[in-house]
Formats: structure tokens, C-alpha cells, sequence
């Protein structure tokens, strides 16, 4: 059920750190990931990173956009890119005798790109299409709104997309300038997933950056990544706005544990048994399933270097929201209450180690997520260690987080109606 962790690590000499995951597969999963997200942007520049990572597609000093877009293609390979707070990762999928192919074009378009005016004025629109198409629907974007108030503004709040406003701004001097400062060797990992020879895949990348040598500037990148200072103002509060939405969309939730934080894990479970994916989370069970007043309910959190976020989020009849959130309430106070029984705790972890062996099945994700981990943690992303901390919690623990940040006074809600 659960991979191995026997993970093989390198650091290149310009400071790229390499961590590959052998596994017995034809196919190849690889690509670097960046420190290089919202969080990084300049205050007016909202959007930017999300807009760099577009046209980092569209021509390197040895291919134009349309060899990009074709040059794993044409051997059957997939290409993408997403963004995300505090990092963009570039990633490939291809048939492991590919692999040359796939680590000479990542590393082109990562740090050879050239953002030619021409092609950054079109993607500014299919960019803009994006936002708008986001904006017209009130189920996504009332997440970056609540972002926003738990964030206080801050970077790390504000939409990974941008405005229209703010896209139709930027020029290929500020795509460069953020490309110069995020996208170094040292500010990056290279990820690989599959039947790798560990030491083939440190040797095509050591080639890779003879043939293009990197500014000695890259020695002295010191990381101005803004740090959270002021949390949200908007707890214990209600804000309704009016969007005129068929459905009401609710969010509640506060600021949480950052990823370092001792009790991480906990929450990690709570949250899983409060509103996780499966059909018997306390909060479907409670709206959906006994009364039917919801289609979709659940709970998420999300940790960042130095902050987090907890939230529940519910579509409902504008008219069934306060009963909605009655429901919700008793279902918090309910873990407030007491500590969980022995039976019930087990069965909550076996559900969790569970959830987490059958996400490992997916190979692409798992990949991507041990890169993601690597560039931001400096460790290994081990599934047994993680299973391992899920088994040391206790209901104790669960009872104080519960109690932290459950409490009425530091919840913010937000309702679109």
C-alpha cells in the first residue's frame, strides 16, 4: 500500500537540490518546483507569478513556443505547469526512455526563457478569460475572499489569478525581474519519480547547466519571501455580501498551525473526521445525509511556512443557512466536548493511513507532492513517517485543537448570497 521511502538526494554545484524516488514503472513523473508563488509578489503586482508561469511557455533562446508545446508530445509525453501560494513547479510525465528529452526542455523553459513582448500581450487575455471564468463562479472564489480576511491582506490572501486590472499591466521587464529573483538553481528542486538511475539523472542535469552557466549573482540570492505579521481582524465576525448566487455559499474557519507546528498532525486528523472526503464525515452526515439541506460540505486546512488556514465550506438554500450552521456548530462543540473514545480514535486513523496509502496510487500527485516537500522542508516526504506521527496522536491532543480553534470568538464567517 505505501511506497518506499528510500529516497536519493543531490545537490548540484549552483545549489539545485535533486531528490529521486525509484520505482518500478515505465513511466517517468519529473520537474522542478519553485519558490516562486503569491506570496513573492510586490504589492501591485498580484497575479504575477500565476502570469510567469503562462508565458515561461512561449519561446527560450532555442525554441520558439510551438517546439515547446510539441516537444514532448510528439513522443507521447505530457508538459504542465500550475501555481500556487509559495511555489510554481513546471512537470513532465513521459516513458522513462525519454528522460533526456524531458530534462533538456524543463530546464530550457525554466531558466532560459525568454518572454517576448508579442506573445506576453496575447496570453494576457487567455490570463484574463481565466480570472473572469473564476469570477463567475462563487463556489471557487469565495475561498481567496475568505483567504483574504484570514490573511489580512497579506500575500499569501490574495488570488493566485489576480485581477484583470493588474495582468493587463505587466510588461516582459516585470515577468524578467521575477524570473531573476525566483527562479534560481538555489531557490529550486528537481523531482523524479520512476525507473531512474539516480546517478544518470545527476549527471544529465550537471550538463544541463554547463551548456547554460547562471549569473555568479545566484551565489548571494538571500529570499525576501514577506513574512505574516498581522493576522485577520474579521474573528468572531460575520460578513454577508451580496452577490445575488441561486445557492448561498458559507465559509467559517481561522487562522491555523503552520506546517512546522507540533500540532499539525492532530488537526490533520480532526479535520479529516470533521469533513474530510469520505460520505461519513461528521459534517456530511449531519447536513446532507440526516436532513438532506446540502450537496457538498467538507472541511480542509492548508499549511504554510509560517501560517495556516482551517475552514469549513457548504452550498445551501439561501433560506437553509442559519439552520446550516446550527448543524455545523453542534458538530464543533461536539469535539469540544470530550475526548474521542479509544474505538473511535482507531477507526479515525485506520480511515486516515487509509486515504493516504490510496493517494499514493497516484503516482503524478505523489511525485509532485515529494518535490513540493523537498523544496520547502529539506526532508525526506516519507508516507511511513507520516502514518507513523497519525498513529501517535491522541485524543487529548485532538481535544485541545478542537478547543483552540473551534472557539466562537475566533471563527470568521463569510456568507455570498
Amino acid at each position: 500500500m505505501m511506497k518506499s521511502s528510500t529516497y536519493e538526494t543531490h545537490t548540484l554545484s549552483n545549489g539545485l537540490r535533486v531528490i529521486c524516488l525509484p520505482a518500478d514503472s515505465p513511466v517517468v513523473y519529473c520537474g522542478y518546483a519553485l519558490a516562486a508563488g503569491t506570496r513573492h509578489e510586490r504589492s501591485g503586482e498580484e497575479g504575477l507569478a500565476h502570469f510567469v508561469e503562462h508565458t515561461t511557455f512561449k519561446g527560450t533562446q532555442r525554441r520558439r513556443a510551438s517546439q515547446i508545446s510539441a516537444g514532448l508530445e510528439r513522443v507521447g509525453g505530457d508538459l504542465n505547469a500550475f501555481t500556487q501560494k509559495e511555489t510554481t513547479t513546471y512537470y513532465a510525465a513521459l516513458l522513462k526512455e525519454h528522460l533526456p528529452k524531458a530534462v533538456d526542455l524543463l530546464t530550457d523553459i525554466v531558466f532560459h526563457s525568454t518572454y517576448p513582448d508579442d506573445e506576453l500581450e496575447r496570453e494576457k487575455e487567455v490570463v484574463c478569460d481565466e480570472i473572469e471564468s473564476y469570477n463567475d463562479s462563487p463556489a471557487e472564489l469565495i475561498f481567496d475572499d475568505f483567504e483574504n480576511l484570514i490573511f489580512a491582506g497579506h500575500p499569501l490572501g490574495h488570488s493566485i489569478l489576480g485581477t484583470a486590472e493588474s495582468v493587463r499591466r505587466f510588461s516582459p521587464t516585470d515577468a524578467q525581474r521575477f524570473v531573476g529573483e525566483r527562479y534560481r538553481p538555489e531557490n529550486a528542486v528537481f523531482f523524479a519519480y520512476g525507473d531512474i538511475r539516480f546517478s544518470r539523472l545527476v549527471r544529465l542535469l550537471e550538463r544541463q547547466f554547463e551548456k547554460y552557466p547562471l549569473s555568479s549573482k545566484n551565489a548571494n540570492f538571500i529570499d525576501k519571501t514577506p513574512a505574516i505579521e498581522v493576522l485577520s481582524t474579521a474573528a468572531g465576525t460575520t460578513i454577508t455580501r451580496e452577490r445575488g448566487t441561486h445557492q448561498a455559499h458559507v465559509m467559517m474557519g481561522c487562522h491555523a498551525y503552520d506546517v512546522h507546528h507540533a500540532l499539525r498532525i492532530p488537526l490533520y486528523l480532526l479535520n479529516n473526521i470533521l469533513g474530510g472526503p469520505g460520505m461519513s464525515s461528521r459534517l456530511n452526515v449531519a447536513l446532507r445525509e440526516r436532513r438532506g439541506l446540502v450537496y457538498t460540505v467538507d472541511s480542509s486546512m492548508v499549511c504554510y511556512g509560517d501560517a495556516g488556514m482551517w475552514a469549513i465550506y457548504f452550498g445551501c438554500d439561501p433560506s437553509d443557512v442559519q439552520r446550516c450552521l446550527k448543524q455545523v456548530r453542534r458538530e464543533l462543540e461536539r469535539l469540544m466536548e470530550k475526548p474521542l473514545s479509544e474505538a473511535l480514535l482507531r477507526a479515525a486513523k485506520r480511515q486516515l493511513k487509509g486515504q493516504i496509502g490510496v493517494g499514493c496510487d497516484n503516482h503524478e500527485q505523489f511525485a509532485l507532492d515529494f518535490g513540493r516537500g523537498f523544496l520547502h522542508h529539506s526532508g525526506e516526504n516519507s508516507i511511513e513517517t507520516l502514518c507513523r506521527k497519525v498513529d501517535e496522536v491522541t485524543a487529548e491532543q485532538l481535544l485541545s485543537v478542537a478547543r483552540e480553534l473551534f472557539d466562537d470568538r475566533r471563527l470568521t464567517t463569510l456568507i455570498y448570497k
